[in-house]
């Protein structure tokens, strides 16, 4: 009996302290090395009292790109793809829309050609699956897409093609008093339907590019907002301080993007004072993702573009570039 109890006792032991270690690693789908270390490092001086990087609750806020940045994002932004698979059923409640470009192309369903649709003719697309409708309806049928749409590739939910480190940044920095914020291109209603589930981040902390409502009454008195083809604010580049002040009205002291729509984002949240944390994402792995850039020799992409003169800028002014390929043990949950 005691040698029984004795065993188990030493069987506590060791299980105490296995996931002791495995607490101590706020991020164990990271390689060890310098983007793991400057992520650590930076919430230890920013989050103890003491510090003379010490930042208070209040102050402490993170911004995150979404595409590229947090989900996949090739070969076509996922709202992207939204819209176009909504097109059979905007032909169909219109149907005089059927012989008019761009719908007709689209209704091929020839991925290869609607790729390559001229942006003059994909906003025709966007204006004609994004407005129109009720702000509730439109969130129902995100919904009902988000339930059954796969991506191509991998033949999963969108939902599951988010970066297994970047969920376990977005759940350490949360853990340590930042309040942490979706600053994206995509449109802001769209990401706002499944931010909390996918991301834990509330409607309420998503800023994106937005487009105006119009207020009115339904037969029965029922007020409600209906989508109107207006744009209020366009989220991208320059966009992204001009909304990270409008929406947020405070400085983030991390930033993390993918591409060079988010370089004014990194240059705004270095410019302020104290610890900074700025970080791009390389899509340098093509095995288990993709890679392109045209940084580095990679190939050039028109969705999500990291070039060359970003990377440059980014080790010029201290941004870490992370490496997909190296600095990643895992890039999804579902990995082995």
């Amino acid at each position: 009996m005691n040698s029984i109890l004795c065993t188990g006792s030493l069987l506590t032991i060791f299980l105490a302290s296995h996931f002791t270690i495995q607490a101590q690693d706020p991020l164990p789908s990271w390689n060890d090395g310098p983007a793991k270390q400057a992520i650590v490092e930076f919430v230890q001086k920013t989050t103890t009292e003491g510090s003379p990087q010490f930042v208070p609750l209040t102050d402490r806020i993170a911004t995150f790109d979404q595409d590229g940045t947090l989900w996949v994002e090739h070969p076509m932004y996922s709202q992207v793809m939204y819209c176009l698979e909504q097109v059979p059923a905007v032909v169909k409640a219109k149907p005089e829309l059927k012989n008019v470009e761009p719908f007709k192309m689209v209704l091929t369903g020839d991925f290869a050609v609607i790729a390559k649709l001229p942006k003059k003719e994909l906003i025709k697309i966007l204006e004609a699956t994004l407005t129109g409708m009720s702000v509730e309806q439109f969130q129902a049928d995100v919904k009902k897409w988000l339930a059954t749409a796969k991506h191509h590739r991998w033949q999963r939910p969108y939902n599951d093609l988010t970066y297994l480190p970047m969920q376990e940044v977005l759940e350490y920095l949360r853990a340590n008093g930042y309040k942490t914020y979706i600053v994206t291109g995509g449109g802001q209603d769209f990401v706002r339907v499944y931010a909390k589930q996918t991301y834990g981040i509330p409607t309420e902390q998503v800023v994106g590019t937005a487009g105006g409502t119009k207020y009115g009454y339904e037969k029965d008195g029922k007020p409600f907002l209906t989508k109107e083809p207006r744009l209020l604010l366009n989220d991208d580049k320059a966009g992204k301080p001009e909304g990270i002040h409008l929406m947020i009205g405070r400085r983030p002291h991390a930033a993390f993007g993918n591409s060079d729509g988010d370089r004014q984002m990194l240059e705004y949240t270095k410019a302020g004072d104290g610890a900074r944390l700025c970080m791009l994402v390389f899509h340098d792995d093509a095995d288990r993702e993709y890679a392109y850039g045209p940084a580095q020799g990679l190939p050039a992409t028109k969705v999500g573009a990291f070039t060359q003169a970003l990377y440059d800028e980014a080790q010029k002014d201290g941004w870490t570039v992370i490496s997909m390929k190296n600095d990643w043990k895992r890039i999804f949950s579902f990995d082995e």
